[in-house]
């Protein structure tokens, strides 16, 4: 039994040092360990700041551009309200220009006419400004309508009065008593008609 007594003792002291050792060595671990921990998240910290700089940076240098760019919008706007004004004050600018030369001979002819000249070379006068005024209307797309013989179309033509025809049927325009004319596409006045009955 002694020598059972005396192995127990030392295997006891034998696993008290080697669990001594244990600790201090887990210790130090523990000890190292927050240490290192630390450190990472300093840098991690720090890379956060550096990141959310740049974003608020960046979020100003967006706001700049969103501030200048609503600014240049405004501009454009008022720029384009104020073209818009004057093409609609102005938008007879051009037909008119080419009318003034119309309008001179028209005043030549009715000062030639009061002198006593003949009515002959008055009227070919006339004939001459109608003419003169006929081709600047119709370079801007002005088109008279070819009424007589057409059928009755109530969107082309206005019926004023109904009249018997033997030479046209039922329905159909013997005279146009004021032409009616398009604007390229466009019925801009329609036809003051006669139609047959």
């Amino acid at each position: 039994m002694s020598t059972n007594e005396t192995k127990e003792p030392v295997n006891m002291d034998e696993h008290q040092e080697d669990s001594s050792e244990n600790k201090d060595t887990g210790s130090e671990v523990k000890e190292t360990s927050p240490e290192d921990s630390e450190q990472p998240a300093a840098a991690e910290s720090g890379e956060e700041i550096g990141i959310a700089a740049e974003l608020q940076r960046q979020a100003d240098d967006n706001h700049s551009r969103y501030l200048r760019a609503q600014a240049d919008f405004d501009n454009f706007r008022r720029r384009t309200l104020k073209e818009k004004e004057e093409l609609s004050q102005y938008a007879s600018l051009k037909l008119i220009t080419q009318l003034l030369p119309v309008l001179d001979n028209f005043q030549r002819a009715l000062q030639t006419g009061g002198e006593g000249a003949e009515s002959g070379s008055f009227a070919k006068g006339v004939d001459m400004i109608y003419r003169q005024l006929f081709q600047v209307l119709e370079a801007e797309g002005l088109k008279p309508m070819d009424s007589v013989g057409q059928p009755f179309d109530p969107e082309l033509h206005q019926a004023i009065m109904t009249v018997e025809s033997e030479e046209h049927g039922e329905g159909i325009v013997v005279e146009a008593i004021q032409n009616g004319y398009w604007l390229k596409d466009k019925v801009i006045r329609p036809a003051m008609v006669k139609v047959s009955g």
